[in-house]
């Protein structure tokens, strides 16, 4: 029988240790609410003796409710020196409501020796009077083996005794951790199933990767293929270093490769944006590349692999990408065939003939010789597609726009910018101000056409970068604006090229708005 796997994310203690990760307490609680909704299992929450932070988040989780997963507390074993019952670390997490707790403890002799140089019977001692003490207070405990791969290569006989004395004393479940990143799959596999084997064959082991060699993933399946059942990581790999094991891409695998029932069918389903929204919390750009979850993960740009996918979807897609709440993606590009107009025409509700579809073919060809790139602007290829069939409508017609940016003898910098529009033969003329003279046009573009389409100031610019494409011309050199824009319900880019910066940004400031007006299907970027 297929063994049950438990899922343990560990995103909101060990993710944070990443650069520039940091959630409130309240958006900790959020991302707990998320994780609940998408099947996992533990959620190790934070570790509380550490900080404030984590105090405050405990006492607001207690108030909460969840439907499946389990909270977890986070800390170490008893300071050296230090009885357990007076340790104040223990002390903390004996007095948390989680009724789980995770203690961390020292099996490699190099950290022994140096960091909290103890002898390895006073180790041993540590590990077994820690946990003895947690089970005393009520509590369940999962013991995680730091640096356990490490110890193992070093000295295996020691190591071993380490988790004997976890077991000895009550753990419910021994972690062996890649705390370094150091180990190779077969490395881990190996181990695992040596560790499994001696400690009897049945006693429960948990996984617990980091990313170092970018392997992280990999280690983790391993284990769970020679025996571990409890598998940790953290949502979008996040993390110190490069990162933990990513719990997205371990449950994509475990899930539709190795066939093993992690989550519901249902739950699964919400794979893709349960990781996009604990991005978007910690104000990261979702990874377009992210294996089973990425914008591009099931993006197909070559005509032969756009004609396979018509035909078959398993021609040139591992899997169907609605499974985990994706969805394919074709993108438009020089290397485009006739399908991949057709059907991104056909999801803007746009129908094409031959003649026409050649005519867009040739043109984005055209266009992205000259440095445009539709693959992340859907809307200016919606536009696009719209002025090629005989269906687009401008919303205005532009007359002249100008900006001015001026620096006085202080250093202080002001932009203004001006703007004349026509719009149904009647012109308006508007100036404003804005802290760059995009932000200005931004302004003055919106003053003008509001009178006319008041609800286009409900369109928020979340999104601006540039390129320079030919850098060997300075500042000649042509430049890329790219501009994502939401309404609140659906986010779109468009795009706009020329050897101005400012030029650019209009382009892409004027496309962001004539698509919201457009009556095409939502597209998402």
């Amino acid at each position: 029988m297929t063994p049950t796997i438990e899922l343990y994310d560990a995103t909101l203690r060990d993710g944070m240790q990443g650069e520039g990760m940091n959630l409130t307490a309240e958006e900790k609680v959020r991302v707990t609410h998320h994780l609940d909704a998408l099947g996992v299992d533990i959620i190790e929450a934070g570790f509380p003796s550490s900080n404030p932070k984590d105090i405050e988040l405990f006492k607001l989780l207690e108030q909460e409710r969840f439907q499946h997963t389990q909270i977890c507390a986070f800390g170490m074993t008893s300071r050296r020196g230090v009885k357990s019952e007076n340790d104040e670390g223990l002390r903390i997490l004996a007095d948390s409501f989680a009724p789980l707790v995770t203690i961390v403890g020292k099996t490699w002799d190099l950290h022994l020796e140096k960091v909290v140089k103890v002898s390895r019977e006073e180790n041993l001692v540590m590990i077994s009077e820690s946990i003895e003490f947690l089970i005393r207070e009520g509590k369940r405990v999962i013991y995680d083996s730091e640096h356990f791969f490490d110890a193992y290569r070093s000295d295996r006989s020691y190591a071993m005794r380490c988790l004997r004395a976890a077991a000895s004393a009550g753990a419910e479940r021994i972690v062996l951790c890649d705390t370094n990143g150091s180990s190779l799959p077969h490395q881990v596999g190996a181990a695992v199933a040596e560790v499994k084997d001696g400690l009897g064959g049945s006693f429960p082991l948990g996984i617990h990767c980091h990313n170092d060699l970018e392997c992280g993933v990999a280690n983790s399946l391993a284990a769970v293929l020679n025996g571990a059942t409890q598998v940790q990581g953290t949502m979008n790999g996040i993390g110190e270093r490069t990162g933990n094991a990513n719990l997205v891409s371990i449950i994509g695998n475990l899930q539709t490769k190795l066939g093993y029932p992690v989550l519901t069918a249902e739950q699964l389903v919400r794979l893709t944006p349960t990781a996009h929204v604990i991005d978007e919390l910690l104000n990261v750009a979702p990874d377009p590349n992210q294996a089973f979850v990425g914008r591009n993960a099931f993006a197909h740009k070559g005509g032969l692999h756009v004609a396979g996918i018509r035909a078959d979807a398993t021609t040139f897609e591992h899997m169907p990408p609605e499974l985990v709440g994706n969805e394919r993606a074709l993108l438009v590009s020089e290397l485009a065939g006739r399908h991949t107009i057709i059907e991104k025409a056909s999801e803007a509700g746009i129908d094409l003939t031959d003649a026409a579809c050649a005519k867009i073919m040739d043109r984005v060809k055209e266009l992205e010789h000259d440095g445009f790139q539709f693959e992340a602007a859907d809307a200016s290829l919606t536009l696009l597609l719209r002025k090629e069939a005989g269906e687009y409508e401008p919303l205005f017609q532009l007359h002249s726009w100008r900006t001015i940016v001026e620096q006085d003898a202080d250093g202080r910098v002001s932009c203004e910018a001006t703007i004349k529009i026509d719009i149904d033969g009647e012109r308006y003329v508007r100036t404003a101000e804005g802290n760059g003279p995009v932000n200005a046009l931004d302004a003055a573009l919106r003053d003008a056409i509001s009178v006319v389409h008041p609800h286009l100031n409900d369109v928020e610019l979340v999104n601006y970068k540039v390129r320079i494409l030919d850098e060997h011309h300075g500042t000649t050199a042509t430049t890329r604006v790219l501009i994502d824009s939401s309404d609140g319900d659906r986010t779109w880019g468009t795009i706009g090229v020329a050897p101005n910066v400012i030029a650019a940004s209009w382009q892409a400031l004027v496309d962001s708005l004539e698509y919201a007006e457009q009556p095409a299907k939502v597209l998402k970027s």
